[in-house]
Parts: C-alpha cells; sequence; structure tokens
C-alpha cells in the first residue's frame, strides 16, 4: 500500500481509502478487538465489515442504545450524564478488561489488542443543537506492553443526522489506522485524522495521548496543532497545564478575559486580572462562584515574528498555568470573535480586561474591511453581547496617564466610542498599581534575552524562578546565575 503523503494542508495525494486502511487492519492477523458505539449507529465498524476479513479483527461489536441497559453495562455516571469522557473511558476499560478476560494470552500470544468506542448525540429534531461526542481507543502496539489512549472531543457541523453519522465512521476508521500505523508520528496521525473528510464537517476540540508509546507527547503542543491546523478554533488548559474541554469550563459561566501576549506575563497584567476581577463580580448579574477567568492567546500574536516558535508558546503557557490560570489559545484576531466563541457556551455576563492600546485597535475599521457591514456590524456582534470592557490606563513618556476619558480613537470613530463609553460598556480601572505602569513585557523579554540584571522584579512571584530553572526565552539557567 502506498505510504500516506501530504503535499500540502490543502492539496492532498495518495491517501488510502476507507475500504484499504480498514482491509490493512482486518489483514492483520495479530490486531483483534471490539467496536463499542453509542448515540450514532454503528458506522466506525460497518466500514470494517464492508471492507471484508473482518472475522480475523473484530471481536465483537455493540451499542447499548438503551439508558438503563447501557447503564447495567458500563455502570450509572454521578452527573447522570452519557455523552461525557468519563463514559467513554469506563467503555474502553470495560471492553479491554472483558478481552483480556476472554482472549488467553497463552493461546493467542501474538495478539494485540484494541478497544474502539464513541458515545454522541448527534443533531437534534428542531435543528438547534448540532451535536458533539467523545471518541477514543485504547490498544497495544506489542502483546507485552502496556495499553495507549487517543481521546478526543468533536463538534459536528453538518445539519443531518445521517451526514454526521457518516462522518463519524470515517472519524474512527482513520483513528483506529492511525493509532497502528502512525502512533509514532502522532503530529501526522492527528492531520490524517481528517482524510476524506472536510473540516466544514468536523471539528477536534480536545486531544490527548497517554501510554509508552506516547511517552514523549506534549498533549498541550498536540491541541496547538489542532489550532494550526484549523481543526478548531481554540483550545484551553487548565492550571494543572493539562488539555480541558471548553464547553465544560465555560458552559453558562461569567467569564472574563484577557488577551495578550504573555511573553513573559507580568505585574502588569496580574494587576489588570486582579482589579478587573474585583470589579466584575461586583455587577449586576455576576456570580462570583460561577465566574471564569481567561487567558487568552491568538496565533495572531504567536506567528508575530513569523511561524509560530512552539517552543515559546510552551513557554508562555507553563508560566500562566504555574500561576493558576486558565489559558486559551485562539485563532481569533478580533475580539468580536472571541466574544462569539465564549456566546456558544454561555448567554450570562462576561467581561473583557484591556489596555489602551487594545481598545485603540478596536476602532480601527481596517480590522472589519472582511464584514459587508463594516465596523458597525462588527460592534454589534461585539456589544450586542452582554458585555463590558475594563480598561488598564497607559502610561506616557513623559509621565501622564492615557485613560478611556483621553484616549484618542480615528476621527470617523469619536462619536461611535462616545456612544459605547457613555452607555457604560467602557470602564476605567482606576484602582491599579502606579508604580509597575512602565512595565512591558517587551522590555523584559530583551532585558532576558540581553542577559541584563533587574527584570526579576517585574515579574509575579516566583515567575522569575521558573524562567531560569527551564531556561524560558533563551534565559540562562539558574546555576548559571548562581555562578555570577
Amino acid at each position: 500500500m502506498a505510504e500516506i503523503t501530504y503535499k500540502s494542508d490543502k492539496n492532498i495525494e495518495n491517501i488510502p481509502s476507507l475500504k484499504d486502511k480498514c482491509l490493512r487492519i482486518n489483514l492483520n492477523e495479530d490486531i483483534y478487538g471490539t467496536f463499542a458505539e453509542i448515540g450514532a449507529g454503528q458506522e466506525t465498524v460497518r466500514n470494517f465489515f464492508r471492507a471484508g476479513g473482518a472475522s480475523g479483527s473484530i471481536a465483537k461489536a455493540m451499542s447499548a442504545y438503551d439508558k438503563d441497559f447501557s447503564d447495567a453495562i458500563y455502570g450509572i455516571e454521578s452527573d447522570k450524564r452519557y455523552v461525557t469522557e468519563a463514559r467513554l473511558r469506563k467503555m474502553l476499560n470495560h471492553e479491554m478488561n472483558l478481552m483480556e478476560e476472554r482472549i488467553t494470552r497463552d493461546k493467542h500470544p501474538n495478539k494485540i489488542f484494541f478497544a474502539y468506542a464513541n458515545t454522541v448525540a448527534t443533531i437534534d429534531f428542531a435543528k438547534k443543537y448540532k451535536g458533539h461526542g467523545w471518541v477514543g481507543i485504547k490498544f497495544q502496539v506489542s502483546p507485552d506492553q502496556d495499553y495507549n489512549d487517543i481521546v478526543l472531543h468533536i463538534r459536528f457541523k453538518e445539519n443531518d443526522a445521517r451526514l454526521q453519522q457518516e462522518t463519524l465512521g470515517k472519524l474512527g476508521t482513520n483513528l483506529i489506522y492511525g493509532a497502528f500505523y502512525k502512533y509514532n508520528e502522532p503530529r501526522k496521525l492527528l492531520r490524517y485524522l481528517y482524510d476524506h473528510l472536510d473540516k466544514d464537517q468536523l471539528e477536534i476540540d480536545t486531544i490527548n495521548f497517554a501510554g509508552p508509546v506516547f511517552d514523549d507527547v506534549d498533549n498541550r503542543l498536540m491541541s496547538l496543532q489542532l489550532v494550526k491546523n484549523e481543526m478548531t478554533d481554540a483550545v484551553m488548559f487548565a492550571p494543572d497545564g493539562n488539555n480541558v474541554l471548553p464547553a465544560r469550563v465555560l458552559y453558562k459561566k461569567n467569564i472574563l478575559a484577557l488577551r495578550g501576549s504573555f511573553r513573559p506575563v507580568t505585574k502588569v497584567n496580574m494587576d489588570m486580572f486582579e482589579k478587573s476581577y474585583e470589579m466584575f463580580i461586583k455587577e449586576n448579574k455576576v456570580e462570583k462562584d460561577r465566574t471564569q477567568v481567561i487567558f487568552e492567546i491568538t496565533l495572531s500574536n504567536l506567528r508575530a515574528e513569523g511561524e509560530i516558535d512552539e517552543q515559546d508558546f510552551m513557554d508562555r503557557a507553563r508560566l500562566l498555568c504555574s500561576l493558576g490560570q486558565t489559558v486559551l489559545i485562539s485563532n481569533f484576531k478580533e475580539y468580536y470573535k472571541l466574544v462569539e466563541y465564549f456566546s456558544q457556551y454561555s448567554k450570562n455576563r462576561m467581561g473583557l480586561a484591556m489596555g489602551v492600546n487594545n481598545l485603540v485597535d478596536i476602532f480601527d475599521e481596517k480590522y472589519y474591511r472582511h464584514l459587508s457591514g463594516g465596523i458597525l456590524e462588527a460592534f454589534g456582534k461585539l456589544f450586542f453581547k452582554d458585555l463590558r470592557v475594563y480598561l488598564y490606563p497607559m502610561q506616557n513618556e513623559d509621565g501622564t496617564l492615557t485613560d478611556s476619558e483621553n484616549l484618542k480613537v480615528h476621527p470617523r470613530m469619536k462619536e461611535l466610542y462616545k456612544f459605547f463609553k457613555y452607555n457604560g460598556k467602557v470602564v476605567d480601572i482606576t484602582d491599579y498599581d502606579k508604580s509597575i505602569l512602565a512595565i512591558f513585557s517587551r522590555k523584559v523579554l530583551a532585558m532576558i534575552a540581553d542577559g541584563e540584571d533587574g527584570w526579576e522584579p517585574m515579574l509575579p512571584e516566583g515567575v522569575s524562578h521558573l524562567i531560569k530553572e527551564k531556561s524560558l526565552f533563551g534565559c540562562e539557567t539558574e546555576e548559571v546565575y548562581r555562578d555570577k
């Protein structure tokens, strides 16, 4: 069979057909496994049955559609939900345990087992919710090795249940094939999940690799690939540094977001967060216990130096997570797209904390030329939501301050700005730390790169130590500093 090769991200050549992929699995006398599919038919295993030769590779195919029957097999979830990661993992573990119990290693010493599962909800009859699901595989690559996992979350984009079922079947086939034949190239495996699929059909917004063959895989970097490859608009990392499903974090929350390069995160960034948070939780319709703070980095910022520097991305994410923050990496260049994204998960009041330069950019018409309604359409999408901007002041070279009262926008935008300003959509952060206004990330970064002293006090507590310890942003190691 011809090897899969990619001429480019959009010009694809020599992709094996779904039938060829299934046949290669079916005709491998060592691969043997179970299919458990709930919610969208047995679309994946159907591809393997149709290809032929499945009797040597498929131990069992099942669908427990009745909830009581499903609970009897896999147990009852604490939240009583069925389309969840926890449910998927229970399915994978249960089916794999049955494989180990029923197929003895003595009789089949060369068998490498797998369990494939999905639990999904396709589009509803009203076509209001397009559906989503969890898909995963637990597998071996050698009989004496521990199991590996690939688990991902998908969001359907098609408006027909039958088409969604077919899309799921293609994705499942690509996942199983990739697990066995591309596990040593996880980035390629990720791209090949879209073989015979279009990105308008399916979004993959979370993926995690685990197991001995993926010991060197950083799931945060794999998530970055999802955004880089336009498989999803945004991915999220929890404070522990692990991937997390955005819907789980944002659902029905009051959201306060801070956008920046955070290269590195400074005391100004944290002061902006702390002061805007104090103001936000005092707002009407804001519940402190249901408030989620998001630090967002756009790929446009990551591409500031050209192609994305993935190590640089890792440095930023690590520092923000070390401060206990939740990080979002997005493809959203404009703020209104970020707000629209949040609005998928929550209709509650939101806030954006930003500096003066960011707000001035929002009122720059050049960013909205692609919209038929121009800046007015963008502002309708941005401020139509229950949204407020918290503005952090900027200290000018002469020591004066710029805030919402004296900032300058283009003359054509002056009245539009006044409209939003005097309708309470833009408010100043007044209780800021005056002693840190002269701190800028780019200055800190230059000092680190040049080996200068004195940048450490500009950063939140513990951040400078982590930068030195991990040699982030080209910094010399802690040992070198001590030797000095």
